[in-house]
């Protein structure tokens, strides 16, 4: 609902209010624009943050489509994650502090116990007995260095899987980049964008695919697979490191297996997305970048690069390309929303010119998804 501001009570004032809000999902009058306006079932895992910017006494806020919650940990380093307001006069706790293992609301000093129940009150009762209160909560889990939370039913948390990605388990994990930005876009782009290999003019700069042609692609219920022919990694800086005697670099195989987006070349070089849709205009994306240490070779030879080297390479690299990179994909998909929100006459929204066939099968899927948990049960 957009609120009305008396000083722009005028058709120009209402003109620039309706700029304000994308469309709406009931206002969509096709795919695209209803899955430009749709959420993620929140009956998944959703990463929410990195491990290290939660040391033990933090608090941190995170959201999930619109939804605020406080996220926290405990001195003996245990997790919480609790709705973001204090039940007495609705201040967000993420303004207090962490006392112990409780999350303390900076106004009065109530305290909540990682299930989100009113563990104590400090001030005086005035002659009341200590109320049962609460807000909600919601499971948290930690793995591959980065946080989850469970914000749909919780009785369904411990029956859904959390994403699996061996390559950073055993006693020889993979080299990995873990990266994030805040991308002023719906979630829906983004996915579209890293199943769509037809935008290399976009990374000219860089070349991580060239030539790129569709040779395979596949649709069942909740996951879409998309192959390509292409020259990967053909950049003057890349294309020297890239370990091509051991790394088949003319094929890769992207894949959307709802909520959750992967990438993958030849067994050697994989990236997992994790999306989180803070609103219908803003994503939070964690990219966790892998390398196969046969992978990357020392240049002008095929001696494959020592695991020490490989790690200050990827720590150099990621400054110089591979964050560049997906900044120019962050860029993109941010024009694209601006695109879409300038067009408030549903009514002149004309044709979509699209060749790709992806891009249709991701707003199906979203689509099928979003309204399944939107139905009542």
């Amino acid at each position: 609902m957009i609120m009305r501001n008396p000083i722009l009570a005028n058709s120009a004032g209402d003109a620039i209010l309706e700029k304000l809000a994308p469309a709406s999902f009931e206002e969509g009058r096709n795919r695209r624009r209803q899955a430009r306006a749709a959420g993620l079932n929140p009956n998944h895992w959703y990463a929410v943050e990195h491990s290290r910017a939660l040391p033990p006494g933090a608090v941190r806020e995170v959201t999930f489509w619109n939804r605020s919650i406080a996220v926290f940990r405990a001195a003996d380093g245990a997790l919480g994650a609790i709705e973001n307001r204090c039940i007495h006069r609705h201040i967000k706790l993420t303004l207090g502090s962490v006392c112990g293992d409780h999350l303390v609301c900076p106004y009065h000093g109530w305290e909540y116990a990682s299930g989100g129940e009113v563990a104590k009150i400090p001030h005086d009762l005035f002659g009341r007995s200590m109320p049962k209160l609460r807000v909600p909560s919601y499971p948290i889990k930690e793995r591959y260095g980065l946080l989850w939370i469970f914000p749909g039913d919780s009785s369904r948390a411990e029956l859904t899987p959390l994403p699996r990605i061996p390559e950073l388990e055993g006693p020889r994990p993979w080299a990995l980049v873990a990266i994030d930005f805040v991308w002023r876009a719906h979630f829906s782009m983004i996915i579209e964008n890293l199943l769509d290999f037809t935008h290399a003019y976009l990374h000219r700069r860089f070349h991580p695919f060239d030539n790129a042609s569709l040779t395979h692609f596949e649709s069942e219920d909740g996951k879409i697979v998309a192959e390509y022919k292409a020259s990967i990694g053909a950049g003057k800086i890349s294309g020297m490191f890239v370990n091509r005697s051991r790394v088949d670099t003319s094929r890769i195989s992207s894949c959307f297996e709802y909520p959750y987006q992967r990438a993958n070349t030849d067994d050697k070089i994989k990236h997992w997305c994790f999306l989180l849709p803070i609103d219908v205009r803003t994503t939070r994306v964690f990219f966790n970048i892998l390398f196969d240490f046969d992978a990357l070779r020392i240049p002008l030879t095929s001696l494959r690069m020592p695991g020490l080297l490989v790690r200050l390479f990827l720590a150099a690299a990621n400054g110089f390309m591979i964050t560049p990179l997906l900044q120019q994909d962050g860029r993109a998909v941010e024009a694209e929303q601006q695109a879409h929100e300038s067009v408030r006459d549903l009514s002149a929204d004309g044709p979509f010119v699209e060749f790709n066939p992806i891009s249709g099968l991701v707003q199906e899927l979203i689509l099928r998804r979003w309204k399944a948990c939107q139905a009542p049960h």
